[in-house]
């Protein structure tokens, strides 16, 4: 005979398969058979993914952010199989996540959305009252935890081999008799980081393209899209002159300013365009990173011998620079409130005045009363964060500190370059107390990082800002319509047990 049990709490369904009974047993060594587990929809009855506020029941499932190509052709395969004995339970009314899995993911999230749901300065926290698409108690796979603000570690150690080439090539810092090597040890490093880590998020990129985008939705992260580039464009500027040749080619530029310019074109025009994700609404530190890309472009193209081509990019920079830089100071009503206390983030309004001080002098060949002026703006922001220097603690370690540094690291090479055309006991003293600091910094947080890396294992902390719904809800609707669920959930067990 066949006997078919099914829990109502979490659906799962089997079937006991004896030997019937007949007169006269068969033999006495007969065994009974196996149980045959059936499967069930990962969508239905409280199956893993079913909702989003029911995180006991997700636990490892990561699929719903892999790339949907790589599995389009299975999860097809498996719904046609199950679609004629389930409920409609995507299309059912009060039952959250009926919207379905995909949706949830696929969807754009709005730039909204993440400032309700998350908090800090980073927005990288998640809000008590919201909850997530996947497991908070698990460890998620590596490549998940991996974030975009990783390459501000190629931010800060190319800036360094930029800043050392600098103080072994000036001739105003020659009393400190750097020797190149510095910079070509730097410089290795620096490269060996940027292929490590940029390996690493094409294989993020490769199988979970679906966090890749909400990524690049999210208001903060959208900007470090930029590093990448900006980080190959330091390595270019700061290449060791003995591995590389005096002028560069013009192909590295057109290679490297290519994708930026792209980028600019989408995130400036939503920031022109309006809705959603224009500027008042999104405007955060962060942004900096979006308009440094052009000086430091330009600053590059002045290298490769194309100086009207850099004009073009600082121009733009200077055009946006002084949007962003506006309505940062003016905290609109419309602007999402920015948090209260200070962060290392705040110190982005240092690097565009400095980059761009460095590229005029690029461009036109000296540091002259402009170069000056963005110069004198960058010290000034620097003083102003430096005596409110007890609000930078009590952070907890991110790798998106790395991106701070090179702001640092781009006023001591404009502070260099001033040095060079106003030479004065105070103007070297002050380019030496940058570079050192500047350098501490990048010292301390390469071996921060390594502690948290090797030793204490805690480097890559669940990214949980990639995993808010996004259907604007919170978590609140969604224990409000759990009951709802799980009724609904039983009735359809019981008829399917029927």
């Amino acid at each position: 005979m066949f006997r078919r049990e099914i829990s109502l709490e979490s659906g799962i369904a089997w079937v006991d398969t004896e030997e019937k009974e007949v007169q006269g047993r068969r033999s006495s060594d007969a065994k009974e058979e196996p149980r045959v587990v059936l499967s069930r929809n990962s969508r239905s009855c409280g199956a893993p993914g079913a909702t989003a506020g029911d995180a006991g029941q997700r636990k490892g499932d990561f699929s719903m952010f892999r790339t949907k190509s790589a599995l389009g052709s299975r999860e097809k395969s498996l719904l046609s199989s199950t679609k004629e004995n389930r409920p409609d339970l995507d299309h059912a009314d009060g039952v959250p996540g009926s919207a379905g899995t995909d949706d949830r993911v696929n969807k754009s999230v709005p730039a909204g959305r993440y400032f309700a749901a998350l908090r800090g300065p980073e927005l990288d926290q998640i809000r008590d009252c919201e909850d997530i698409l996947l497991p908070r108690g698990d460890v998620w796979p590596f490549l998940l935890r991996f974030p975009i603000g990783c390459f501000g570690m190629c931010l800060g150690l190319g800036s360094q081999a930029i800043l050392w080439r600098a103080l072994a090539s000036s001739p105003a810092m020659a009393f400190l008799h750097v020797t190149p090597d510095v910079n070509l040890v730097v410089w290795f490093l620096a490269l060996a980081v940027f292929v490590f880590v940029s390996i690493t998020y094409i294989l993020k990129c490769v199988f979970y393209f679906e966090a890749i985008c909400r990524e690049y939705y999210h208001p903060v992260r959208v900007n470090f899209f930029f590093a990448p580039w900006i980080a190959c464009m330091f390595l270019a500027i700061g290449a060791p002159a003995r591995l590389a040749p005096k002028q560069p080619h013009p192909a590295i530029w057109c290679t490297l300013i290519a994708p930026v310019f792209v980028l600019e074109l989408k995130i400036y025009g939503q920031w022109l365009s309006g809705g959603q994700r224009r500027l008042c609404k999104v405007a955060n530190p962060s942004c900096h990173l979006s308009v440094v890309g052009n000086f430091v472009g330009a600053i590059l193209a002045a290298k490769v011998g194309w100086e009207e081509a850099g004009k073009l990019l600082w121009a733009v920079g200077l055009a946006h620079y002084l949007c962003l830089f506006v309505t940062l100071y003016q905290r609109l009503p419309t602007t999402q409130a920015l948090p209260k206390e200070l962060h290392p983030v705040y110190s982005m309004f240092i690097a565009t005045p400095a980059a761009a001080s460095i590229a005029w002098s690029a461009i036109y060949g000296k540091f002259d009363d402009v170069a000056r002026t963005f110069y004198f703006i960058a010290l000034f922001l620097f003083c102003s964060l430096i005596v409110r220097i007890n609000f930078f603690r009590g952070f907890k370690f991110s790798m998106a500190w790395w991106s701070y540094t090179f702001p640092m690291t781009t006023a001591s090479v404009a502070a260099i370059k001033y040095a060079e055309e106003v030479p004065c006991f105070f103007t070297k003293g002050l380019a030496v107390s940058l570079s050192g600091i500047s350098s501490t910094m990048v010292f301390l947080l390469l071996w921060s990082t390594l502690l948290h890396a090797l030793v204490w294992r805690s480097l890559f902390p669940n990214d949980v800002a990639i995993a808010i719904a996004n259907d604007g809800n919170g978590g609140t609707r969604l224990r409000e319509t759990e009951k709802a669920a799980a009724a609904a959930k039983r009735r359809y067990d019981l008829k399917r047990w029927a």
